[in-house]
């Protein structure tokens, strides 16, 4: 696309707000548009990119800024660096002295950064990430990490079987592949328009990455049982649970916020599934869910977390965490897998899952949980997921990687009471 002063303006706009972080770098976007509506949709989708493209490569950029970090500066810089425009491209928006500067730019050697800049992670996190990736690997996983995601669809299986989905997204002009793991998924080449496509407004597709899906296929939820979804949000893993279920049996969606489970509202409309039953909670101790103790069949987890595995979608966040956030992260993440873990009937299951890379998010969670509860015992999810048709193996609990399965960076353990 042509960068016009206009669109510069925008993204220069947008880019200042986003870099405060007082707020996720996706509302800020999303609030921007709102307010601009004259802004046609391959216009938001250039300055969305360009916005985050400096969200992501924040400390490279820093790096060939040298001493000017301005918005105007790290954007120029992006477009040149990241996305690969040449001065002519960007004749309309540079300035002679801004000409000489950028060819600067360009020149800085990468490869003789420290590896923390290099890579674009703060310290801590390049820290944290190097204990657990060896060799080249943590390189690797960075690169993806600074990818933009693609967009992954869920099929509605009480709508529409996958292959049929498949053949009418490509019989309407969309590049679409099915996803290598999720029986249910499907993966779009670009970012196209979705809001009014019939098959999402039918309910016959959902927004879903990839490893998310197979959180449900990990849960394994059957017709007639009793379920609850104990971290539900806007109810993206709900529905599929839903929908494995046949829309039989009972489905808790529990929050503690009512804006996340307004937004599920409309998404179960569209859906066609009858047993969701949406509560929201006031914390994991509401007396509405210890009503339920001892109860329900499955209990999923998607506890909240730092969101590190979704850096790809939300590069804000590696610069908004920190070790202290993390810590009073992962004593909220042990107390609500103790909550959740009380409603589970004998022989029935847990699912505790993140959408974290940190140790001490995942195992560091489950071990000390299992430590205080021997009732509970690990399910191999290789072998749960083997038996659903799906290949993958990646131990005993789950871990989805950017760099080696193309979907966000998952943890999952299975656990049933004994």
């Amino acid at each position: 696309m042509r960068v016009t002063p206009s669109l510069f303006h925008h993204a220069q706009t947008l880019l200042a707000e986003s870099l405060r972080l007082t707020s996720a770098a996706d509302q800020v976007v999303a609030a921007y548009f709102r307010q601009h509506r004259e802004l046609g949709h391959d216009e938001r989708g250039f300055i969305a990119e360009l916005v985050f493209a400096v969200l992501r490569r924040q400390r490279s950029l820093a790096a060939r800024c040298a001493d000017d970090l301005s918005s105007r500066r790290l954007l120029l810089a992006a477009l040149a660096c990241v996305q690969g425009m040449n001065r002519r491209q960007l004749a309309e928006v540079l300035s002679e002295s801004e000409s000489k500067w950028l060819a600067q730019a360009k020149a800085v050697r990468i490869e003789d950064l420290p590896a923390a800049v290099r890579l674009d992670l703060p310290d801590w996190l390049y820290a944290e990430l190097l204990a657990g990736f060896a060799g080249d690997e943590l390189e690797r996983l960075a690169a993806a990490l600074n990818q933009p995601a693609p967009l992954d669809l869920r099929v509605n299986p009480l709508r529409d079987g996958r292959d049929e989905v498949l053949a009418k997204l490509l019989a309407g002009g969309l590049a679409a592949t099915a996803c290598p793991y999720s029986p249910l998924g499907i993966r779009l080449a670009g970012k196209p328009a979705l809001a009014k496509h019939p098959l999402f407004v039918d309910g016959r597709i959902e927004v879903q990455d990839e490893g998310s899906q197979l959180l449900g296929f990990l849960l394994q939820p059957r017709r007639g049982q009793m379920v609850a979804d104990f971290c539900a949000g806007a109810g993206g893993k709900t529905l599929l649970l839903g929908a494995l279920m046949r829309s039989q049996g009972r489905l808790y969606a529990f929050d503690v916020a009512e804006r996340r489970l307004a937004k599920l509202k409309p998404r179960l409309a569209r859906s066609g599934l009858s047993n969701v039953y949406p509560v929201r909670i006031d914390s994991e101790r509401d007396p509405r869910v210890g009503r339920l103790a001892g109860k329900l069949d499955r209990v999923l987890v998607d506890a909240p977390c730092s969101g590190l595995g979704t850096l790809r979608r939300n590069p804000d966040l590696k610069w908004r965490q920190n070790p202290a956030s993390v810590g009073e992260l992962a004593a909220k993440q042990a107390a609500i897998l103790a909550a959740a873990a009380k409603l589970v009937k004998p022989g029935g299951r847990l699912v505790y899952a993140t959408c974290s890379l940190l140790e001490a998010e995942n195992d560091r969670v489950v071990d000390a949980f299992l430590a205080q509860n021997p009732q509970f015992v690990v399910r191999p999810a290789a072998l749960i997921l083997q038996q659903q048709g799906i290949a993958l193996d990646t131990g005993e609990r789950l871990r989805l990687l950017p760099h080696r399965h193309a979907t966000d960076g998952f943890f999952a353990t299975v656990l049933e009471r004994r």
